[in-house]
């Protein structure tokens, strides 16, 4: 075996450090992206709040004609390194100039013009500022901190019931087993033969006192508490009507709730009829009372938190261009810069230590500015083109939406679809209709029989406008749904129009039957 030399002249695509903290400050959110820069401010002596600058202090907005030549200057690179993701070179063409962009404030690489068929105002305050400015003033430290409060449980609510009712030692710890099997809907997860037999263990009871202090339990606040099933959670509550205001609507009521349940719920009114000689006003009242019932009395006491959403971007008419305007939320991370003091004490020619500390927190501070400039100059040009291809959505609502996939959006600012996907997670829009994530701007499409597209968006809203529209009595089938849209020259298979409506959480035709 001969040993040789050889030269080979080949591409490859570098991972590094800053290429990795550019791509990982694109995907987090608004929330994970202040956690990220305070952390970043507290670690890194060379980061520093510029509050010298208001929020709104620049005003240098672009017209229709502003965001597209950045995009190709910033993202040019995208389509290189044999499909590699181009996030990676959008990043790594930007490191290449890093050593000429100083804290000077040299703003003509971002001057360039933009072509004028972008019908979208962008406003790129947040983004060109002079020196390594970002966002806008530092948000108060309460924001880094958890907005969920403890909020009592449904157990803490009966144990303090409990608490104050008198009991004996045996049934109160009876009474402690049938709470602990109480679920956050406040039904019994478990029989009364298992908490029984538990029980057994321990104290020599029998059957009947373990049902006796269930029944004392279910009277607790809220009523129907510790039910075994829905039936006779309901019962429990109709039950608690004094008996000088109980009228034969009520009785109906009770008589539904306990034998005809089940035909109750699937809508067999005429079976119901049938069976309990009423007359249809008769079940029309006694249907009405019990609707007003609680069937998951516990769901109240101990509620979901909510989840506080700050958007991204903001998206506005102008009432005098009649342009929609794009802009980034200034609130959204804190203004920063290079501390000026601490960059003018590294000496280029010196390698202690202390100067190699500073040096090298200096090339963080750059690269982490950089990341996060990138970020807002993505984001903000991929929600340019968002509010542009969805202009009809803005201004006539869901009916409107076009089709539009992660491939379109990469296509016009010249970057991959790995990189949009990343920009569009997590990131939310601001709209006169609502708050949206990116992500709910895409979807897929569905061939018209003119030879069109509609968007699956589009046929949701269209699905929820039929049945809002339609009569009670005779609820519209996904067949005839199907058939509506036929006429309307939207040509959909009945399973879509069927997993469509899932999706909106609308039941079935059977189930949405109503008496009028």
């Amino acid at each position: 075996m001969k040993i040789s030399l050889q030269l080979k002249l080949g591409q490859q695509l570098t991972m590094t450090p800053q290429l990795q903290q550019a791509i990982r400050l694109l995907q987090l959110s608004t929330l994970d992206l202040q956690q990220e820069i305070h952390q970043a401010l507290e670690s890194n002596p060379m980061l520093e709040v510029d509050e010298s600058q208001d929020a709104d202090g620049s005003d240098a907005s672009f017209d229709n004609d502003s965001s597209e030549s950045n995009s190709q200057s910033d993202s040019g690179k995208d389509k290189s390194s044999n499909n590699s993701d181009d996030t990676g070179d959008s990043f790594a063409e930007q490191s290449s100039s890093d050593a000429s962009y100083e804290a000077s404030g040299d703003e003509s690489h971002w001057e360039d013009s933009i072509p004028e068929q972008l019908t979208v105002d962008t406003n790129w305050d947040d983004i060109y500022q002079n020196s390594y400015t970002s966002g806008s003033p530092a948000p108060d430290n309460d924001e880094f901190e958890s907005r969920d409060a403890a909020s009592e449980s449904l157990q803490d609510h009966l144990l303090w019931q409990l608490n104050l009712t008198t009991m004996s030692d045996t049934d109160r710890l009876i009474a402690m087993a049938i709470i602990d099997a109480v679920d956050a809907n406040g039904q019994l997860s478990a029989s009364l033969d298992s908490i029984l037999e538990g029980l057994q263990e321990h104290l020599e009871i029998e059957e009947d006192e373990v049902l006796a202090v269930l029944h004392r339990i279910q009277h607790f606040d809220p009523v129907g508490v510790a039910a075994r099933d829905l039936s006779e959670c309901l019962l429990i509550q109709l039950n608690q009507v004094p008996e000088t205001m109980v009228n034969d609507a009520i009785r109906n009521a009770r008589t539904l709730v306990k034998d005809h349940l089940p035909l109750l719920g699937n809508r067999d009114y005429a079976q119901v009829m049938r069976l309990t000689r009423l007359k249809e006003p008769e079940l029309r009242d006694a249907i009405a009372i019990i609707e007003k019932l609680d069937p998951r009395p516990g769901a109240d006491i101990a509620p979901s938190s909510a989840t506080y959403i700050v958007p991204d971007v903001f998206v506005t008419k102008d009432p005098r261009s009649g342009r929609w305007r794009v802009e980034l939320n200034p609130e959204t991370a804190p203004k920063l810069r290079i501390n000026a003091d601490y960059a003018s004490l590294v000496k280029r020619s010196e390698n202690s230590t202390d100067n190699n500390y500073l040096r090298d927190n200096l090339q963080e501070a750059r690269w982490f500015l950089k990341s996060l400039q990138s970020r807002n100059e993505t984001l903000l040009k991929v929600a340019s083109r968002i509010v542009e291809h969805q202009q009809g959505f803005l201004e006539k609502g869901e009916e409107a939406m076009k089709p539009l996939v992660l491939h379109d959006i990469a296509e016009a600012v010249e970057m991959h679809e790995s990189t949009i996907s990343r920009v569009t997670t997590q990131k939310y829009m601001h709209t006169p209709r609502g708050i949206f994530e990116l992500k709910y701007f895409f979807s897929s499409h569905v061939s018209t029989a003119g030879g069109g597209e509609c968007s699956s968006t589009a046929i949701r809203a269209l699905i929820k406008k039929l049945v809002v529209a339609e009569n009670p009595r005779k609820p519209l089938s996904d067949s005839k749904i199907t058939q509506l849209l036929e006429e309307q020259g939207i040509n959909v298979a009945r399973r879509t129009i069927a997993k469509y409506r899932e999706s909106l959480s609308i039941p079935p035709s059977n189930e949405r039957k109503r008496l009028v």
